[in-house]
C-alpha cells in the first residue's frame, strides 16, 4: 500500500505492528536514514538494538546470501519484545528475495523495514510493497518539514514553552539546514534550555543554530525562477 507524504509522518512516528513491512525510500540518503531511525525506534524502543533485537542486512550481504532475510524475519532472540530485520540500501535486483520473505511473514515474525535511493515509478521493488495488502510504501521528498513535522520534532526533543517567534525562527532554519543538523539544533536547544521553563525565544533559537549557513545569489535566482518567492526572505536572512 502506497503512504502518503501527509499520512508518513503520523505514521513514521507509531507505525502499526501488526503490519509485516515499510519500504522507505528517497533521493536524500539522510531523509531517509533519519526516518529509518524513527520507526524502528518506535517498533522495538529504545534498548532494541542492544537486547539483539534488530538484524541489520545491507542489501551488498542479502544479493550474496538471499536466506538472511527469511533467517532474520524468523529468528527467535534471547530478550522477548518485537524484532526488526532492516534491509539497508536495497533495489529492484532485491524484489524477488525480499516478496518472497514478505509472503513468507506470519504474525510474531519480525517487521521487515527496507531502505531504497530514488525510485521510480515503475520501479519493481516499490510495486511489491505498494501491491502488499500488509506493508506500505513510503517516498521521502526534498520538501521543506511541515508544521506538524516541526512540532512533532520538538516534542521527541521534549521542548514544548515554543514562543510564536520562536517557532517563526525554527520554521526558517528547517528551510535552510539539512534534516539532520535540525534535529541536533533541537538537542542543542534542548540542553540549552534544561531547568529553564520560560518560553522559548528566537534568540536562544540563533545561540544553537549552526555558526553559518551557506547561501549566494545563486539560490534567490534559483527560487524566484521557481516561483517560490515566500521562500525568498529566508535565503535573504543568509546572506
Amino acid at each position: 500500500m502506497k503512504l502518503s507524504p501527509r499520512d508518513a509522518p503520523a505514521y513514521f512516528a507509531k507505525p502499526d505492528a501488526s503490519k509485516t513491512g515499510l519500504l522507505i525510500y528517497g533521493a536524500d540518503a539522510m531523509r531517509v536514514a533519519l526516518r529509518r531511525q524513527e520507526v524502528i525506534k518506535a517498533l522495538i524502543g529504545e534498548a532494541g538494538e542492544e537486547e539483539m533485537r534488530l538484524s541489520r542486512i545491507p542489501a551488498a550481504e542479502l544479493r550474496k546470501d538471499p536466506a538472511l532475510l527469511l533467517d532474520a524475519i524468523k529468528a527467535q532472540g534471547f530478550f522477548p519484545g518485537p524484532r526488526v530485520a532492516f534491509v539497508e540500501d536495497a533495489g529492484d535486483g532485491l524484489t524477488d528475495t525480499i516478496k518472497a520473505a514478505l509472503a513468507d511473514w506470519q504474525d510474531g515474525d519480525a517487521k521487515v523495514i527496507v531502505t531504497a535511493g530514488q525510485l521510480a515509478a515503475r520501479s519493481r521493488l516499490r510495486k511489491a510493497f505498494e501491491e502488499h495488502a500488509n506493508a506500505f510504501a513510503a517516498g521521502i521528498y526534498d520538501d521543506p518539514p511541515s508544521r506538524a513535522e516541526i512540532e512533532a520534532a520538538l516534542e521527541a526533543a521534549g521542548l514544548q514553552n515554543i514562543s510564536q517567534n520562536a517557532m517563526a525562527t525554527l520554521t526558517d532554519l528547517s528551510r535552510n539546514i539539512d534534516p539532520g543538523d535540525f534535529r541536533q539544533t533541537l538537542e542543542k536547544i534542548a540542553l540549552y534550555k534544561t531547568g529553564d521553563d520560560s518560553p522559548l525565544t528566537p534568540e536562544e533559537v540563533d545561540l544553537s543554530a549552526p555558526a553559518s549557513i551557506e547561501a549566494d545569489i545563486d539560490d534567490v535566482l534559483n527560487i524566484a525562477a521557481e516561483g517560490k518567492a515566500h521562500e525568498i526572505s529566508p535565503v535573504l536572512k543568509r546572506l
